[in-house]
């Protein structure tokens, strides 16, 4: 047993928890399997030798963890309650570090991570830094680790949407160009960096990180039947989740959408669980009074991870503008209207059952989904529950060699 890492480990916002979960417990399985494998051949060697005594000290030593790692939460997702939510439903530890950076600009908050992170970093000397998608952490995280000489390891890297005003992809560019490794979930992620110029042996295609906590926590959020808590039947209402700053940050879009959901409202119970920043603006524009007048669009509060799988596991269809339901509805086969102009994920419409709609097409487009025009799609390969095993097989193989 060669191995002996040191990971830091950085999460910075909703998203980014169910993507180091997995992690996690990949490196407790990692680790528990190489103790007790070379436990198990300390011993043998000692019973070999007749070596009573060593084997006595064996018994009494501490387990070995060839893995170790750091749990960095930056705070960029500054809703603490929320982010105590998904810690306690994903199992996540308390994180070792928190940055608490709160809200800001895209330039003053990647500023305040780098400047807190890089502290971090020449304190704990990891041999990894390890960032998962594409918010503003990841990239400030990367740059701070690349200009200190630490190794980076991108999950969720080769993601394209190929529009540059979305800030994510700038996030996605400058993070994949500074890593060590870039662990991708798709063919086409991989092919977009090779393009790039990304040298291939850096590449490794592992498969979905994302799958990996649905698949673990499927069952538990299956069991808690959060429809019924708003009177909801199965496959007889409709999950929408809006909050990027093209559908939501200007009025036109916003009453447009809200008027779709209303004659949508009309045929089938729509539940809205809506991001802060959307409430925000629903507020300003004065949305929430009309939507508040039509009993079967219902408004919820941000709903945690369990809650909301539960509820996407058994709607009709979901109508979003997040990057992570479009690959969650793929594995669960439940039709999804991604409303966007784009996706950095092409396999969600390629093989699964995302369809990118926009504000001219969302009527008819609905009416296809409820008139059963819609595709069951497949289950992208290494799409399994097991990426996060494969990410550490990996950098222990790398720490071997």
């Amino acid at each position: 047993m060669k191995t002996n890492l040191k990971l830091m480990l950085v999460a910075g916002a909703r998203p980014n928890f169910m993507k180091i979960a997995p992690l996690i417990s990949a490196i407790k399985k990692f680790n528990n399997s190489t103790t007790r494998n070379e436990g198990k051949s300390r011993v043998a060697r000692a019973q070999a030798l007749n070596e009573i005594d060593q084997i006595n000290e064996i018994d009494q030593k501490d387990p070995i963890n060839p893995i170790n790692y750091l749990l960095v939460h930056t705070g960029q997702h500054y809703d603490m309650a929320m982010s105590e939510t998904f810690f306690h439903e994903l199992e996540l530890p308390k994180p070792d570090i928190n940055l608490e950076v709160g809200s800001a600009s895209h330039a003053v908050q990647t500023a305040n991570i780098m400047m807190r992170f890089e502290e971090v970093c020449l304190k704990e000397k990891p041999d990894w830094v390890m960032v998962v998608g594409d918010v503003n952490s990841t990239m400030a995280c990367s740059l701070v680790a690349a200009k200190l000489g630490i190794k980076v390891g991108h999950v969720e890297a080769g993601l394209r949407s190929f529009d540059r005003t979305m800030p994510e992809e700038i996030n996605r560019l400058v993070t994949d160009a500074l890593s060590d490794l870039l662990f991708t979930p798709s063919e086409d992620a991989d092919q977009n960096l090779l393009r790039e110029g990304i040298p291939a042996i850096k590449i490794k295609r592992v498969g979905n990180i994302m799958i990996d906590a649905l698949i673990a926590h499927l069952e538990r959020a299956r069991q808690g039947r959060p429809y019924n808590r708003f009177e909801l039947r199965e496959k007889n209402y409709v999950f929408v989740t809006l909050h990027r700053p093209s559908n939501v940050d200007d009025e036109g879009p916003i009453f447009r959408i809200m008027d779709c959901l209303i004659r949508l409202s009309k045929k089938l119970p729509v539940i809205f669980p809506v991001h802060p920043r959307t409430r925000k603006n629903f507020i300003q524009f004065g949305v929430l009074e009309k939507l508040n007048s039509h009993k079967d669009l219902m408004l919820s509060e941000p709903l945690g991870y369990h809650d909301t799988i539960g509820l996407v596991d058994k709607a009709r269809f979901v109508l979003t503008d997040s990057g992570g339901l479009q690959e969650e509805t793929t594995f669960l086969k439940i039709p999804c209207l991604t409303l966007r102009p784009n996706t950095e994920r092409p396999i969600t419409i390629k093989l699964g059952t995302s369809k990118l709609t926009s504000l001219e097409t969302l009527d008819n487009d609905i009416e296809n989904v409820l008139n059963g025009y819609s595709r069951i799609g497949q289950i992208p390969e290494l799409w399994d529950g097991k990426t996060g095993e494969r990410i550490i097989e990996i950098l222990s193989e790398q720490a071997n060699n």
